[in-house]
């Protein structure tokens, strides 16, 4: 029989979108559901409610990636209740730990971060994740409009401003913009001044 691991939480105040498999996955239109939010308060209490706002409130297409690693997650879950047997807590939650317990954003973390330092990657925060996929959407032609919605935002400069934070290497870009200018570039027909 498996031994119950205590959670681990943050002493402070976390946010996390508890997914919940069967209510906000739909594998075969390729869409996550996010309708409410798991907080922890201090070091104790989990609070699930509703999205901060209506526009948090969301359907998001599944990346193909996303969606086969969560395929996968799928039948890791399964494997992990066969061995936990009865000390599997069966629940709706999509990341739990091997006996079937919701994780908080703190065990997230630790978890993640032992897969980091496992791949010998960059230890990251889970939550910057966030911003780096806004950026890359930004940086890659995205409208604005669509990135408040994909963040849960009414206001598309709100997540501009806070979320999107382009690097040199992708206001590289606008070089090529900038060398298209009369006498600039490597095609300038115009004498030097």
């Amino acid at each position: 029989m498996a031994e119950r691991r205590p959670p681990l939480e943050p002493s402070g105040k976390t946010a996390a979108s508890p997914l919940r498999g069967e209510v906000d996955f739909d594998f075969e239109a390729g869409t996550l559901s996010v309708a409410n939010t798991r907080t922890l308060i201090g070091n104790a209490r989990v609070v699930e409610k509703d999205t901060k706002s209506e526009a948090g409130e969301r359907t998001l297409p599944l990346p193909d990636p996303v969606r086969l690693a969560l395929l996968n997650f799928k039948v890791l879950q399964a494997a992990e209740a066969a061995t936990a047997g009865e000390a599997y807590t069966s629940g709706a939650y999509v990341f739990v730990d091997p006996l079937g317990m919701p994780m908080n954003g703190r065990l997230l973390r630790e978890h993640a971060y032992a897969l980091m330092a496992e791949l010998k990657l960059r230890k990251v925060r889970l939550y910057d994740a966030r911003h780096s996929c806004l950026t890359f959407l930004a940086v890659n032609g995205v409208p604005d409009t669509i990135l408040a919605a994909w963040a849960g935002h009414t206001d598309a400069n709100f997540t501009k401003r806070v979320y999107v934070h382009p690097t040199a290497a992708d206001m590289r870009s606008a070089v090529v913009h900038l060398n298209a200018l009369p006498g600039v570039g490597s095609d300038a027909s115009d004498p030097p001044v």
